[in-house]
């Protein structure tokens, strides 16, 4: 039997991470930046929650940086928040054990910023032997400099580059169902 493809996202294999997109540091980031983030990420939590992909949502000392943004937060449904205080994801415990329970062994990442808390994420995860899929238009950083060189650290370690549209279509796999017109709504 081969091994799975790396590159080829399934359903069923997925879980969907949102880092850190809290209210004060959103305040310090370009807005049309974080416009952008907010809407990729919402697309991506809307088609998680059509498709029961699993949704976990971080938050980084919130006390200091406060809570998820509003518009994200509103699309979270079930989703289960960890607050942390080290960069990685992966310093929590719970979100650890979580993420283990689940099953699922690919990681779609969205959020900020990606030099700190999202690289410093998958790096772990990809150690720890997870699929990652960094999706590029619903992540940044307060300086561009820092996402671009941040993005190609993680992809030379063995991420996945990813768009939003392209999670959704390899989630979806075909069209004509009801749930490809309910999800491809959200791309146009």
């Amino acid at each position: 039997m081969s091994k799975p493809d790396k590159f080829r996202l399934q359903v069923d294999r997925s879980l969907l991470l949102v880092v850190d997109v809290q209210e004060r540091l959103s305040a310090a980031m370009a807005q049309d930046e974080l416009h952008r983030v907010v809407k990729n990420g919402g697309i991506l939590l809307d088609s998680a929650h059509a498709l029961t992909v699993p949704v976990i949502v971080t938050e980084q000392y919130v006390k200091g940086l406060g809570p998820t943004v509003a518009p994200i937060r509103e699309k979270t449904g079930s989703a289960t928040f960890h607050e942390k205080i080290s960069f990685s994801c992966c310093g929590n415990e719970a979100f650890m054990s979580q993420l283990r329970r689940s099953g699922r062994d690919q990681v779609v990442v969205c959020g900020m910023e990606t030099h700190v808390c999202v690289q410093q994420t998958v790096l772990d995860l990809l150690q720890e032997g997870f699929v990652v899929h960094v999706v590029s238009d619903a992540v940044m950083s307060r300086a561009s400099a820092n996402r671009d060189t941040a993005l190609g650290v993680m992809t030379l370690a063995g991420a996945v580059p990813a768009s939003t549209e392209s999670v959704v279509f390899q989630w979806l796999k075909v069209a004509g169902t009801d749930v490809f017109k309910q999800v491809s709504k959200l791309v146009k």
